[in-house]
């Protein structure tokens, strides 16, 4: 990797974990491009937050459930890495963006098992593949899995099998990428305090007292746990981990 400062792209950086994510790495040296699916002024709130820390930051319109649209956003890409920072490529991929669904396995719909697809499995899958010829080599790709991958509770049968599916791939891509010095690795977070699930965790004080209670270090998650963890896996001196996950969960089921 160069010596330049550094540029994350973070699919789903206008909110939730993703914004925690964007603006823990802007607070540590590294530049931000965010994606959005349609709330831009959520996503220029947060490019303002991150260059009021003199750091430089664009946000661009992506539906991850789109592949279709990939090639299109990879010009856009281009096009912004020309503009703000007259480079080509760019150095971290985190493909954090993704949709909650909580339905029993009976009673999972065949369409709520293809957005899941389409937005976590077949989004990352294509995505990645088309902004390749982007990152430069040296770079990071981090993939966003779920605690729900080890541990299952009921209700989320698709959006963890999406998940597990996730964590195979990233073994995939580290021996893939490997020849390009790529390093690919996943981070699953456990149970945090957002608006993802229609923010239960958050705002249910039951379930919230409930994970508290299952989880080593005894409190819930918070954004700010997973922003730190994302900054650490994309650090210098996290160069040799590779092909691996890691959960950030606070020792929950454990």
């Amino acid at each position: 990797m160069s010596t330049q400062t550094p540029i994350a792209l973070i699919t789903g950086g206008s909110r939730g974990l993703g914004r925690s994510m964007a603006l823990a790495l802007a607070s540590h040296g590294t530049d931000v491009v965010l994606t959005y699916r349609s709330n831009k002024a959520e996503a220029d709130a947060v490019v303002a937050a991150i260059q009021q820390q003199g750091r430089r930051a664009v946000a661009l319109q992506l539906d991850v459930g789109k592949a279709s649209t990939f090639a299109a956003f990879a010009g856009q890409l281009r096009a912004a890495l020309n503009d703000q920072w007259q480079r080509s490529q760019f150095d971290y991929l985190v493909n954090n963006a993704g949709i909650g669904v909580h339905a029993s396995f009976a009673e999972t719909s065949e369409a709520q098992f293809d957005e899941l697809v389409s937005v976590h499995l077949k989004g990352t899958f294509f995505l990645t593949q088309a902004l390749l010829p982007l990152i430069a080599d040296g770079g990071r790709i981090l993939n966003i899995s779920s605690g729900l991958a080890r541990f299952a509770l009921p209700g989320y049968s698709a959006y963890a099998a999406m998940k597990g599916a996730i964590e195979v791939l990233t073994r995939y891509l580290a021996k893939e990428l490997g020849a390009r010095r790529i390093a690919v690795n996943t981070l699953a977070p456990g149970a945090i305090e957002t608006d993802f699930g229609g923010g239960v965790v958050r705002d249910n004080a039951d379930v919230n007292a409930f994970v508290a209670s299952q989880t080593a270090l005894g409190r819930v998650g918070l954004p700010d746990d997973i922003g730190g963890a994302v900054v650490a896996l994309l650090s210098n001196e996290s160069g040799w981990i590779n092909g691996q996950r890691i959960e950030a969960s606070g020792g929950m089921f454990i």
